[in-house]
């Protein structure tokens, strides 16, 4: 039984008119991982359903999450004169991450290779890559913490701001040209970084506070090389796309408003939990910052599946989220003081915020499931009783 409707009939009829179509220029991908994919999922039983392997790299993140968040849960682990990460939570947290990086790179070959491709495997592969941003830059980040040596807590904020609108960029470029434009960034820091975690296993966090450079340190490297990224490739690059399409008169949006749209709701959620940061009487975000990012990433996640679904089945973006509009009184209620216990009101409004990320995304994939006739997770055809 579908636990609630989200998507209408009218992008019900969009879906299934949909066409993948995708567009990936990166070298690293075209000529390394897609060779090294193609000769990994010969080796995958026919019978594995490609949204199981999709949730499999999924919960792989997520368990580095959680492993990170049991040993360094406020991001001090790595500062001098505490107890650090052992060595072995490195290196589970750099094979769990390439695995992720793999399985997300083989889901679509092996819906290919079992005839098995649907939208749905596209959508429930893109709205689960959405929420792993969160979970990527927040276990990343116990790799250097707020020590002297680290990135401060705010300084991280802003960088996972980078990020979550770096990866909407592709989606809002499809939403207005049709065509998934896969950004070059994604490929380079997930190797890169499975590959930090491993050096870090080896020569151990005390070697990120020397400085690589005159007094250049690494977690300077790291911010620059993230926000380079976003600013000097991914924003350009996805400008030039919108550009080619208008002067191909190939825009599906001639409105400057319609083209813009799915900024709106992310912008404001910007714009709240900046508030929240900024005018916190308890300066929540240094008391909490693992769940402050956690509540910002799922809150974002949700944005992006329904820009998805909507970029999917070729109709218009919702100007506002309604997840939104309880979090203005949450915020209101923080920044005032109203609800004394700061921090018992963020884990409150974080959980749910995840229960109806959660409540969503099955819902979806249920109904989605019914309208084509298909498990979620398995190969096999329903009945038709």
């Amino acid at each position: 039984m579908v636990l609630y409707n989200y998507v209408t009939q009218e992008q019900l009829a969009g879906f299934d008119k949909y066409k993948y179509s995708a567009v990936d220029t990166n070298p690293l991908s075209v000529y390394v991982m897609h060779p090294f994919w193609n000769c990994v999922v010969k080796f995958l039983p026919t019978w594995l359903a490609p949204n199981l392997i999709t949730f499999t790299g999924f919960m792989l993140l997520v368990l580095n999450f959680v492993m990170l968040s049991y040993f360094d849960f406020d991001f001090t682990a790595s500062s001098a004169g505490h107890v650090h990460v052992p060595s072995w939570v490195w290196v589970a947290a750099g094979i769990f991450n390439f695995l992720a990086y793999t399985l997300d790179g083989v889901d679509g070959k092996q819906a290919r290779r079992t005839n098995s491709s649907t939208p749905l495997g596209e959508l429930f592969d893109h709205g689960l890559d959405s929420w792993t941003c969160v979970f990527f830059v927040a276990t990343v980040y116990s790799i250097f913490g707020r020590g002297e040596s680290g990135v401060g807590v705010v300084t991280l904020y802003y960088i996972l701001w980078v990020v979550l609108f770096s990866f909407i960029l592709s989606h809002w470029e499809k939403y207005n040209t049709g065509i998934l434009f896969l950004p070059w960034g994604y490929d380079m820091s997930l190797v890169t970084i499975s590959l930090v975690y491993l050096v870090t296993a080896v020569v151990g966090v005390e070697t990120w506070y020397q400085p690589m450079l005159f007094h250049f340190l690494y977690r300077d490297l790291f911010t620059f090389m993230i926000i380079a990224c976003s600013f000097t490739v991914t924003l350009p690059m996805s400008l030039y796309n919108i550009l080619k399409a208008y002067r191909n008169n190939t825009l599906k949006h001639s409105s400057l408003y319609e083209a813009l749209l799915p900024f709106l709701s992310p912008v404001l959620l910007f714009f709240l939990s900046t508030i929240w940061v900024l005018f916190s009487p308890s300066d929540i975000l240094n008391l909490q910052p693992r769940i402050f990012y956690l509540m910002v990433g799922t809150a974002f996640a949700n944005l992006t599946c329904k820009l998805i679904v909507c970029q999917m089945s070729n109709t218009r973006c919702q100007p506002l989220n309604w997840l939104l509009l309880p979090m203005v009184t949450v915020v209101v209620v923080a920044v005032t003081g109203v609800f004394p216990n700061e921090t018992l009101l963020l884990f409150l409004w974080t959980t749910a915020v995840i229960l109806a990320h959660i409540h969503y995304g099955v819902s979806v994939v249920q109904q989605l499931s019914g309208h084509f006739n298909i498990f979620a997770f398995s190969l096999k055809k329903p009945s038709s009783d």
